[in-house]
């Protein structure tokens, strides 16, 4: 685990080297090739390898997967989730307006009553100590009058 003392000496060991062996390709004996024209000869490729040697063979072209069906750039839900917002604002301005609507038109029915009382309150006023005018029954100064023995004599 832990590294020797630098001043011991390690013994040599060997190194032991596996080289593939080739395989030899399975004899079939149960049905013979039949040669076939291929449509068109793909183009052969040559390659050479850092040690010189040459690997020719058919360029395989790698096979493209199917296009993925394209999907929206920003997703459904996140589209309503948005516009909600955007309804849930407009709804929230228009009860704002709808709220200060009301207030106004309360303060304005406060006004005309305030107004109706006042000058309702002046016709009575006017109609009380108005001094001229026909006035009907009988009117009696009070200061005038003479009580004797608990008797109202006028």
């Amino acid at each position: 685990m832990y590294p020797e003392h630098p001043t011991h000496s390690h013994p040599a060991t060997a190194v032991e080297v596996h080289h593939p062996t080739p395989m030899t390709p399975a004899v079939m004996t149960s049905a013979p090739l039949v040669p076939m024209q291929p449509g068109s000869v793909p183009p052969v490729a040559s390659i050479v390898l850092p040690d010189g040697r040459v690997v020719t063979g058919y360029a395989i072209n790698p096979v493209q997967p199917e296009p993925v069906a394209a999907k929206p750039a920003v997703s459904r839900t996140a589209v309503n989730i948005a516009l909600g917002g955007v309804g849930f604002g407009a709804v929230c301005g228009g009860l704002l307006l709808l709220t200060t609507f009301i207030a106004a038109l309360t303060a304005l029915i406060t006004q005309l009553i305030t107004l109706a009382a006042v000058i309702f309150g002046g016709w009575i006023a006017v109609q009380i100590f108005s001094a001229g005018g026909s006035k009907s029954g009988t009117t009696v100064n009070i200061r005038k009058a003479v009580i004797k023995r608990n008797h109202f004599h006028s």
